[in-house]
């Protein structure tokens, strides 16, 4: 059974029988990661945007691991330029990889790489794997093509940000929720600074209103897909 585990902030892995999946492995640098960098493997990494809490350690680990980078043209051509194996891909694009199926979707946000340079457009990602599937939505604003999203690939797993600011803040994503329709929904992208706190029981007590199952994972922690 696939499995899906939280690093804190947007970082995640999806276990496979054979495969491990990280989606935006920002670890060395973030302060809930229970994790180091170089303890972490991968066989594929999803990096939704440049920015760094989200490209964060991709490089080092997919050139340890032998990992292949999965993300928009730009960051790939990026990565690949130093010395990672990749697999470029652009929003509305899907892909079969040997551990199933990505499609990477619409993200409002921006994307730039560490030095102000062009990142390429953000995006969210579906990830199919062993039949169920997850959409982890990236950094972003609510929009209403979420409803499309939700209707042509149904979810299992919506993974989707709470903390403001830069992102949708709960009454957003309560609203992402419920034009998504998943069968449960994980919260992320808040607490990891003091400018995007904000409380996930509030944000589950709102999105069960919805008949939708919320989980609450705290960083280090694995729920089954």
């Amino acid at each position: 059974m696939a499995q899906l585990t939280f690093f804190g902030h947007s970082c995640w892995k999806i276990t496979a029988e054979k495969t491990a999946i990280l989606i935006d492995p920002f670890i060395n640098g973030n302060p809930q990661s229970p994790v180091k960098e170089e303890d972490v493997k991968a066989d594929y990494l999803i990096v939704t945007h440049a920015h760094g809490d989200h490209l964060g350690d991709a490089i080092p680990i997919a050139k340890r691991s032998g990992g292949t980078i999965i993300s928009n043209y730009e960051i790939a051509m990026y990565c690949g330029k130093q010395g990672a194996a990749v697999h470029p891909m652009h929003i509305g694009g899907a892909h079969a990889f040997p551990f199933g199926r990505v499609k990477l979707t619409p993200a409002w946000h921006g994307s730039s790489f560490p030095d102000g340079s062009y990142g390429g457009t953000p995006a969210g990602c579906i990830v199919t794997v062993e039949g169920k599937t997850v959409y982890h939505t990236g950094d972003t604003g609510l929009f209403m093509d979420m409803q499309l999203i939700g209707e042509m690939d149904p979810i299992d797993v919506a993974l989707i940000p709470i903390g403001d600011n830069f992102t949708m803040g709960i009454d957003d994503a309560v609203k992402a929720a419920a034009m998504l329709k998943p069968k449960k929904v994980i919260p992320m992208h808040y607490n990891t600074f003091d400018m995007i706190k904000s409380d996930p029981t509030a944000f589950s007590e709102r999105i069960r209103t919805l008949g939708i199952g919320i989980q609450v994972l705290k960083p280090g922690e694995t729920t089954d897909i």
